[in-house]
């Protein structure tokens, strides 16, 4: 069941279904247990940022890739990486994860660190010089002055 009615936008838009299957994607997935936490930053006009907490984990044990326009982060902690630890109190969370982000048309990951317990990954939307605007001149007929502004 849709949670929003979007046919008001259907009448007035040609083409923007996938927008609204998009919309009803993400409205539709659950908010999950919050964990890792994460930030999403903007860094400039075409530059984002995703930093997420992943106190514990190693780089061997973190994955991330893009597939389209999502971008899935992984983690999964080695087996037997505890050892024969005993916790009297376990505050610092090593579970497994998987975080999916929706990114927007030409947005793609330019790369990724891993430092102090977070991992932060950049982002940048490339618009393709076609997909740019562009001025178009107009050119009057034969025989006919140009106008001109």
């Amino acid at each position: 069941m849709r949670g929003f009615d979007y046919s008001p936008f259907y009448r007035a838009t040609v083409g923007f279904d996938r927008v609204f299957d998009l919309l009803d994607n993400v409205a539709g997935q659950t908010a999950g247990n919050g964990y890792p936490p994460y930030n999403i930053e903007k860094a400039g006009d075409n530059a984002y940022r995703i930093v997420m907490a992943v106190a514990g984990f190693a780089e061997s044990e973190l994955g991330l890739t893009q597939k389209e326009n999502e971008l899935l982060v992984t983690g999964q902690t080695a087996p037997n990486a505890e050892g024969d630890k005993q916790y009297l109190y376990r505050g610092i969370a090593g579970r497994n994860f998987e975080r999916r982000f929706q990114l927007a048309d030409h947005v793609k990951v330019t790369g990724a660190k891993l430092a102090n317990g977070l991992l932060t990954i950049e982002l940048q939307r490339e618009i393709p010089e076609e997909k740019k605007p562009r001025a178009i001149e107009i050119q009057a007929e034969a025989g006919k002055p140009a106008l001109t502004h």
